[in-house]
């Protein structure tokens, strides 16, 4: 996605029918915007510089992490060149998908063989303004194998005007025969970190203050993926009255307090199963599940663990600074093979919630039994001998 936001078209005012999604926005528009995928962008431009582009590429990746743009970009890159008399129309209906040249095919919904029958008989007419017809197939695995097999002889001596971009999120579904005429890129998850810093120029781009634990928040939520990342942006913007705070974050995305899941977790550093309960009832009385209650202890309790092995300053997790500290004075007062066991216990009775007719008395009993730790190793203890 867009390192140096560049809207795709000016955003109407606010309450307009026509509003574009940041999502779309702030897509990238160059190989320099890209964010988490650099070493693909720089093989990419190596290979258009050095004259060694290939037939055919697979962009294999989760949702969101840039591989329609940079197909779009690559595109942009090979056919857009400076002899073009309308380079920069070519250029901007190439990133909007509506170049009559570089064909965005959806996989999904022209999956049959005569759908493939189709494409390849246009792959036989030349280009019509720019040097190559390039052909971007989202979600080809989608594909039927009539299709692949109608595809293939043609992927394997395609004209020289032409070329493919598949692109998929599941590329084990790509016939190993397609595969093996393709360059293969995979594109990586992009970090918490990254999204969160791009979501953060967006915010100020658009003038719109926002809490870095919010802004965290969204970027853990969104799994590795800038697009759900900007997504949960736009949710956010839609239901706050101009700042981004913990408690819109909260009431919006169903996010947990962090407070009652901070308190749960001193209460069972200390061994203080009622303050523990206490705290848990006050988690589940914002109407959090108990197993959803209990999956995001385990993550919580995942962070001190972290954080106590490799000290506050980490970046495995992805907290506020002061957050952060919080919870490395917690992590002293408890043994990190306590954590782990307390990590363990919370997500088996996690699933054990979900299919129990009683998941308020599961998820009461796990604190109890997690702040009282010590006495059930007393208990458990082998008795001395006579």
């Amino acid at each position: 996605m867009a390192r140096k936001a560049r809207s795709e078209q000016e955003a109407p005012a606010a309450g307009g029918s026509g509003y574009v999604v940041l999502a779309r926005r702030y897509r990238s528009r160059d190989f320099g915007e890209v964010v988490g995928q650099e070493p693909i962008a720089r093989t990419l431009q190596n290979a258009i510089r050095l004259g060694r582009t290939a037939h055919a590429y697979l962009f294999c990746g989760t949702r969101g992490v840039g591989k329609t743009s940079m197909a779009r970009i690559f595109a942009r890159a090979l056919n857009a060149t400076e002899q073009l008399t309308e380079r920069s129309q070519v250029e901007d209906a190439i990133m909007r998908g509506q170049d009559m040249d570089v064909i965005e095919i959806d996989g999904a919904s022209n999956r049959g063989v005569d759908d493939a029958r189709d494409l390849i008989a246009g792959a036989g007419i030349a280009p019509t303004r720019s040097p190559y017809k390039i052909y971007i197939i989202d979600e080809v695995h989608m594909l039927t194998q009539p299709a692949f097999n109608a595809l293939l002889k043609t992927m394997e001596e395609p004209p020289s005007h032409v070329k493919f971009i598949l692109c998929t999120t599941e590329p084990h579904k790509v016939p190993a025969t397609i595969q093996s005429r393709c360059q293969r890129f995979d594109f990586r998850n992009i970090s918490a970190q990254r999204i969160a810093g791009h979501l953060a120029e967006v915010l100020a781009k658009e003038g719109i203050e926002a809490d870095e634990a919010v802004v965290l928040q969204v970027a853990r939520l969104a799994n590795g993926s800038m697009r759900d990342g900007l997504s949960l942006l736009d949710r956010l913007v839609a239901a706050s009255d101009g700042a981004l705070t913990q408690e819109v974050a909260r009431d919006v995305l169903g996010l947990p307090d962090d407070e009652a899941l901070d308190a749960i977790v001193r209460a069972i550093a200390q061994g203080d199963a009622a303050a523990a309960i206490t705290a848990g009832g006050a988690l589940l009385e914002r109407g959090f599940s108990a197993d959803h209650a209990l999956e995001c202890l385990a993550a919580r309790l995942r962070d001190v663990m972290v954080i106590g092995a490799c000290g506050p300053q980490t970046e495995m997790v992805e907290l506020p600074s002061e957050a952060k500290q919080q919870l490395a004075d917690v992590s002293r007062s408890m043994q990190g093979a306590d954590l782990v066991h307390a990590i363990a216990l919370a997500d088996a009775a996690s699933r054990t919630c979900r299919s129990s007719s009683i998941p308020r008395v599961v998820f009461d009993a796990l604190l109890a039994r997690l702040a009282l730790a010590e006495r059930f190793e007393a208990t458990g203890a082998a008795p001395p001998k006579k």
